[in-house]
C-alpha cells in the first residue's frame, strides 16, 4: 500500500463518490472513493494509494525484475493494490515466469476486476499469474527457496500502521523467514511511503546485501519522497 500525494478534490473539480468499503482481517476499515476518473484507497484520513500516481509502485516491480537473471523465474507480490507493481511485473518478466499475489482483503481483488478493471487491463487473466486471499506472512512462513523475488507493498513501510500483524514481516525473524523463501541469488523489495534510517542495518543484519533508493511519486520528480529496499540474498549463502 502507498501513501500518495494530492487528494481527490485536488485531482478534480468533480464531486467526490464513495464506490465500496472493505473490513480489514483484525480490525480497520478500507475505502475506495471515486471523483471523476482519478481513484483511492483510502484508511480513516490517511489516503493508501491513487490512480493519478503510481511511479514508485511500478519501480518496485522494474528494479526488482532486473535483478532476477532465470528466465522461469517465481514472484511473490505481497498486496494487490491497484495493480500497478503487478502490471509491471508481467511487462518485465519472460512468459515462463510465475507470479503469486497474495492479498489480505478480498474486497480489494474484487475492486480489481470491478471499478479498477481499467488499471489491471488483462493482467489478472494472464496465465502466470495466480491471486490468493491470504496473509503474505502465512506464505513465506511455509516457504524454502521457493522464490526469486519477493515483493512487500502491504502498509505504508517496515512498520504495522494499517494491519498491525505485518509488524511480523519486519521483525527480525520475518526478515529471516524472507531470506530462507529466496533462492540464492534472490531479491526482497520493500516499499515504503517515508525513510527508515535503521532498516537498511535490519536487512543487512538478516544476511542481505542491502540498496536503498529514494524517488518522488510524481513523473515530474516531485511529489512525496518514497523509499525502495532492495536486499539480495547472496549466491550460494544459507538462509539466515
Amino acid at each position: 500500500m502507498s501513501s500518495a500525494p494530492g487528494n481527490l478534490a485536488e485531482a478534480s473539480a468533480q464531486p467526490i463518490e464513495l464506490i465500496d468499503t472493505a473490513e480489514i482481517p483484525g480490525g480497520g476499515q478500507l475505502v475506495l472513493r471515486q471523483c471523476g476518473k482519478d481513484f483511492a484507497i483510502e484508511y480513516g484520513d490517511i489516503q493508501l494509494m491513487v490512480s493519478w500516481a503510481s511511479r514508485s509502485e511500478r519501480a518496485l516491480a522494474t528494479l526488482a525484475c532486473q535483478r532476477i537473471a532465470t528466465p522461469d523465474s517465481r514472484m511473490l507480490i505481497g498486496g494487490l493494490g491497484m495493480g500497478f507493481t503487478l502490471v509491471a511485473a508481467l511487462a518485465a518478466l519472460p512468459a515462463s515466469a510465475r507470479i503469486v499475489v497474495a492479498e489480505l482483503v478480498p474486497a480489494v481483488l474484487e475492486w480489481a476486476k470491478g471499478p479498477l478493471a481499467h488499471l489491471f487491463g488483462d493482467a489478472l487473466q494472464d496465465e502466470r499469474v495466480t491471486v490468493t486471499i491470504r496473509d503474505v506472512y502465512d506464505l513465506i512462513v511455509h516457504s524454502h527457496e521457493d522464490f526469486d523475488a519477493i515483493l512487500m507493498d502491504v502498509d505504508n513501510g517496515p512498520d504495522g500502521l494499517i494491519h498491525v500483524p505485518n509488524d511480523r514481516i519486519y521483525s527480525r525473524e520475518g526478515l529471516a523467514m524472507c531470506h530462507a523463501a529466496l533462492r540464492p541469488g534472490g531479491v526482497l523489495a520493500i516499499w515504503s511511503g517515508y525513510p527508515d534510517p535503521g532498516f537498511a542495518d535490519e536487512l543487512e543484519d538478516a544476511g542481505f546485501i542491502v540498496e536503498e533508493i529514494s524517488m518522488r511519486t510524481g513523473e515530474n520528480g516531485r511529489g512525496d519522497k518514497h523509499v525502495i529496499w532492495l536486499a539480495t540474498r547472496e549466491q550460494g549463502t544459507p538462509p539466515a
